[in-house]
């Protein structure tokens, strides 16, 4: 997530403005292309389907546990070939990755999601493709996710960690 100061506005311009002068209909078009191309290898793969994911969570079968695999080790090596080729964002600006603390708020939040893709049949990427697929459902899935994401929006200050 990009935080722009306030030095960094361009002759009194809105800070939103400023990011979006930088978003090009190409790269807009490109993220689109990308999203639904995404949600077409979820949708063909299965990973979208409530008994599937029950499958999974049950240890009936290795599909989902599969799929998962294969999206670490890409990750990995992606993560390498971007630290090879010092690669940069759009903006520029190096890529680089760092760590996040551990703490318990980890492990609550883990439970927490674990327990909501369990019932819902979906993480957060897949609902979308649920959506897009014509499972009227996920939209109930969605609703349940921006829910989420509010409370624990409001309640961040509060929490202990």
């Amino acid at each position: 997530m990009t935080t722009i100061t306030n030095s960094e506005k361009l002759n009194d311009q809105p800070a939103a403005d400023k990011i979006q002068e930088g978003v090009s209909g190409l790269t807009l078009f490109m993220s689109l292309l990308m999203g639904t191309y995404f949600g077409v290898v979820l949708t063909k793969s299965e990973v979208v389907r409530w008994q599937r994911v029950h499958d999974m969570f049950l240890f009936n079968e290795p599909h989902m546990y599969l799929i998962i695999g294969v999206g670490v080790a890409v990750a990995m090596i992606s993560m390498l070939i971007i630290k090879r080729m010092s690669a940069k964002t759009i903006e520029g600006k190096p890529i680089t990755y760092k760590p996040k603390p551990f703490h318990k708020g980890v492990v609550i939040g883990g439970t927490i999601f674990g327990a909501g893709w369990a019932i819902a049949g979906a993480c957060p990427g897949p609902i979308y493709a649920q959506v897009g697929a014509g499972a009227w459902m996920g939209l109930l899935t969605l609703a349940g996710a921006l829910v989420g994401m509010f409370v624990f929006a409001a309640l961040k200050p509060k929490l202990p960690f």
